[in-house]
């Protein structure tokens, strides 16, 4: 069974699920792939101590302070490609940005290839199903682009800004499939 609550933040209301045990979602409302990885219907079931421990790293995270992932039970459900991609993501430090051909270098590297396609690594970036706290708003373009953000370009600087992010080589892309 899969359980949600919600909660109010700078970026908008955001559902939080879990399995009573980990995470395994957190969603800015109404964003790209909302529930996504959740085939259960969820039952709302704010008492959870999941939830409160999650509520409590938010709220840390949001007054500027920098709780560490490791803190939380996470449980991200997708393929072991996209696990692994999602690994790299929490390793990314807070207030830092990287791209998405770093991360595929580095998963090249760890599958043993010659290379990886930025596509891919993109696709698997883009479907997180733990926004925030799996930190896929800090990946750029190689070019500065902020390349888009299944939360929204808009909350996508919010949170980049919110962290301490030099902002002065970033842009806002005119046009493409990720706006």
């Amino acid at each position: 069974m899969i359980y949600s609550t919600h909660y109010s933040s700078p970026v908008g209301s955001i559902v939080l699920a879990c399995d009573s045990e980990s995470l395994v979602g957190l969603w800015i409302e109404g964003q790209k792939y909302f529930g996504g990885t959740v085939a259960e219907e969820m039952t709302e079931n704010p008492g959870l101590p999941v939830f409160t421990t999650v509520k409590k790293w938010l709220d840390k995270y949001f007054a500027g302070q920098r709780p560490a992932i490791s803190e939380l039970p996470l449980a991200p459900k997708g393929s072991a490609f996209r696990t692994a991609v999602w690994d790299i993501l929490c390793e990314i430090p807070y207030g830092e940005v990287i791209t998405y051909g770093d991360i595929a270098k580095k998963m090249a590297v760890r599958m043993k290839k010659g290379n990886m396609s930025s596509q891919a690594v993109g696709g698997a970036v883009g479907h997180n199903p733990i926004s925030i706290i799996i930190p896929c708003h800090r990946v750029v373009g190689a070019n500065g682009s902020l390349t888009g953000y299944a939360g929204g370009l808009d909350n996508k600087i919010k949170l980049l800004e919110h962290e301490g992010v030099n902002m002065s080589r970033l842009f806002k892309p005119k046009k493409g499939t990720a706006l």
